[in-house]
């Protein structure tokens, strides 16, 4: 890989020492637009309500950070940003795959689970918009509506209510632009993929005070995984209407509607610690059956107004409705083997338990603030002052069933087995041995079977319903950008008020409430105009019954609510710099984060939904970005990371002092476009260059095992004529056809990455 590297470093540099003379006036020219863009709407965009113009693989602004458009060298805190133009040239067509481009952060699992800085999510949903969503991704969602993902790294909950203390993954949906763009493409690749998407834009008036954008995309995929499928729709038009210089209004809706499988990984049977191989079952292996299903709906309306009352003090408001729908059938494993009459695992057995979940959320979210520019004897002060209100509101009528255990021959069912007791079991012989009869057929590694489950035949001995839920935060905040020649001080205070009402407007409802006062507090200098360093401390606050809300209530409280709230805090030093005529931008940045009160899964076989709680975890690290433009005909992208977070508190006295889990210490991410300049014979082609690095990490629930570090190539090939508004691309992923895990809990959930494969893209533009 080293030498692979160096020989591109070397083709490259070559054509970038002469690319300083030949295209200085291009280099020029993509500086200018950045510029002119910068002034034509963040001048305005309080809140973004135009699209962003540019095509590079930066971002140099960030809204939802300080709440205020403020260019990200000035905000003392590591941003990471994967732009549209990235997504689209890696072919990152699902949430995951762009996310994953950003420094320190680690999937562990084909859901929306990362760790990012080497600290577990905990919330379900994403933020959108600086909003925060509620629902869950077990089906990744496409990207075809994201104008940018913006990885806002650290307990950002002065900024954002109740958010994980790593970061927070902020999606920037696309708005509508003041020219005509008109897009439309179609993929077909691997795993009997099919997908079309279009993206129009342009003013509905003379005037251009009326504008309109249009995304939708469908996509129909088989999976290298067994039984394992999706069909995913997606429907986002968005209007923005700017009257005059001091009013902005957008508004926006998206519509999404997947249905597949939850794939809940491929299992390994009979394995002993450090000694079996994780390839002694086929990555392809899934204990589902074709009849499960996850269905999720998504509707989601956003409004935003920018109004300035003169040029020093604006207003500043958004409003975010969100309803989900969830519906699951699931066959799955209870994280434990079969066992004989003599309570003996049978190892090529797994015990499965089949289960059932519908449930119903709606959310609203308002943002609303005033901004003051006020200058007092030599210092400048951008003033921000505001209320926040997010209200999650899990309607009746959810609830989960499921089927697990061993038949008794009264026909009732045990949750386990005794010997002592065992002739009271109904029986089953598996393969020459007498076993007690389970409530859900064990998977049978000898002979696995995928024929179309009757769930009539089981008994639900696990029925619970969902209990309608309020939850509710409101928060007052303060804050002030001071700039003093050289120094920007950013400083903030969020006072919340949190409240969860369980079995909400019923006869016996349940309350918790809790508050918090967060302070933020940042420091940067610039050193010259292309370089800034900072320093930061940030404090992160979540409720518990805010990172289990998809658990079933446990207790006589909301779940989570019995537990201690999750408490972090953030310190962070790091430079950003831009360079290149300010075509490439690079961030670096030294942390530590704290993490108390950590909620987990028991990962109980019994009781599969007892939570527990671990004392203190402790992440340090370093990482950095690079993107841009090297010349005008190469951008690149790239990350590097060094996490070494570890558990500094803990029931179990053994794990104070060992590695945090699903968390590599080194991970690094390249991909880097070159288009051959016009006066060359391959003109009209492009070529791609991606690699993926891994250390190896420790699995979720068990220390049994390692997963093994990994790297894997990608690669792509462009073809544009040079009078054609047409784009053919082919983009190849893992090259080498590498095995490797992006993450696992335990040797029966083991998440592995895709084999090799190859979509065709072809791209219209008009």
């Amino acid at each position: 890989m080293k030498y692979l590297l160096l020989l591109l470093l070397l083709f490259f540099g070559s054509q970038f020492a002469q690319s300083q003379i030949i295209n200085k006036k291009s280099l020029d020219s993509i500086a200018k637009d950045s510029i002119e863009m910068k002034r034509g709407q963040n001048e305005l965009q309080t809140v973004e309500i135009i699209g962003r113009a540019s095509k590079k693989y930066n971002s140099d602004y960030s809204f939802s950070a300080t709440k205020t458009a403020s260019l990200n060298k000035d905000i003392p805190q590591a941003i990471s940003t994967i732009t549209k133009e990235l997504i689209a040239d890696k072919g990152a067509f699902y949430l995951a795959d762009a996310v994953k481009m950003a420094s320190g952060v680690i999937p562990a699992s084909y859901y929306n689970q990362y760790t990012i800085r080497g600290i577990s999510q905990n919330e379900e949903g994403q933020i959108i918009n600086g909003m925060r969503t509620r629902q869950y991704y077990f089906l990744q969602p496409l990207t075809n509506n994201i104008e940018r993902v913006e990885v806002i790294k650290g307990p950002s909950s002065a900024t954002f209510s109740s958010v994980d203390p790593g970061g927070s993954v902020n999606l920037v949906t696309k708005k509508p632009l003041a020219v005509d763009r008109k897009e439309v493409s179609l993929s077909a690749g691997s795993f009997s993929t099919f997908r079309g998407a279009l993206d129009f834009t342009g003013p509905l008036n003379e005037a251009k005070t009326l504008l309109y954008r249009v995304n939708a995309a469908y996509q129909e995929a088989k999976s290298y995984r067994d039984l394992v499928g999706n069909k995913s729709f997606l429907f986002s038009p968005s209007f923005s209407y700017i009257p005059n210089e001091k009013t902005a209004i957008n508004t926006e809706l998206i519509l999404s509607n997947m249905t597949g499988n939850l794939d809940r990984g491929q299992p390994i049977f009979g394995a002993v610690a450090g000694v079996t191989s994780l390839n002694s079952s086929p990555i392809s292996l899934n204990l589902g059956a074709p009849n499960d299903f996850f269905k999720s709906k998504d509707m989601v309306f956003m409004t935003s107004l920018a109004h300035k009352f003169t040029s020093k003090i604006g207003f500043n408001a958004s409003y975010m409705k969100q309803s989900w729908t969830e519906n699951l059938q699931e066959h799955r494993t209870t994280n434990a083997f079969a066992v004989d009459m003599n309570n003996k695992p049978v190892t090529s057995l797994a015990m499965m338990q089949f289960v059932q979940r519908q449930q119903y959320w709606n959310v609203d979210n308002l943002n609303t603030y005033f901004n003051f520019d006020v200058k007092t004897g030599k210092l400048n002060h951008k003033l921000l002052a505001g209320y926040d209100l997010s209200s999650w509101n899990k309607t009746k009528g959810g609830g989960q069933n499921a089927a697990r255990g061993y038949l008794l021959k009264d026909g009732t069912v045990s949750s386990s087995f005794s010997v002592a007791n065992a002739a009271n079991y109904q029986t089953i012989t598996v393969d020459g041995v007498v076993m007690p009869k389970p409530n859900v057929n064990y998977f049978n590694l000898n002979n696995p079977s995928y024929t179309i489950r009757n769930v009539e035949d089981y008994t639900l001995n696990v029925r619970t319903a969902l209990p309608a839920a309020l939850t509710s935060t409101n928060a007052m905040y303060i804050q002030d950008q001071i700039q003093w020649e050289k120094f920007t001080l950013l400083v903030g205070l969020r006072k919340e008020w949190f409240e969860d009402i369980t079995n909400y407007e019923s006869n016996n409802e349940l309350t918790v409430k809790k508050d918090a006062l967060l302070p933020r507090i940042g420091l940067t200098y610039a050193i010259n105009k292309t370089l800034n360093v900072y320093t930061t401390y940030l404090e992160g606050y979540q409720p518990q019954s805010n990172t289990v809300t998809l658990m079933p209530q446990t207790g006589s409280l909301p779940a989570g609510s019995q537990f201690d709230p999750l408490e972090s805090n953030l310190k962070e030093v790091g430079l950003k710099t831009t360079f290149l005529n300010n075509t490439m931008s690079f961030n670096a940045a030294v942390y530590e984060i704290n993490q108390r009160n950590i909620l987990m899964n028991a990962n109980d076989p019994i009781q599969p939904d007892l939570l527990v709680t671990r004392g203190s975890e402790r992440s340090r690290g370093f990482e950095c970005d690079l993107a841009g433009y090297i010349t005008p005909n190469w951008q690149i992208n790239a990350s590097y990371s060094y996490i070494d977070a570890i558990i500094t508190n803990d029931a179990n006295a053994a794990l104070i002092g060992e590695r945090k889990q699903n968390t590599p210490k080194n991970s690094a991410n390249l991909w880097t476009r070159y288009n051959f300049s016009s006066d060359s014979a391959l003109k009209d082609l492009g070529v791609g260059f991606g690699m993926q690095y891994q250390s190896n990490k420790i699995p979720w629930f068990t220390r049994d095992f390692m997963l093994p570090d990994f790297t894997i190539f990608d690669a792509a090939l462009y073809y544009k004529p040079s009078k054609s508004n047409m784009q053919v691309a082919v983009n190849a992923g893992n090259l080498f056809n590498k095995t490797y895990w992006l993450g696992a809990q335990n040797y029966l959930r083991l998440f592995p990455g895709a084999p090799r494969n190859a979509t065709l893209t072809l791209t219209y533009k008009f």
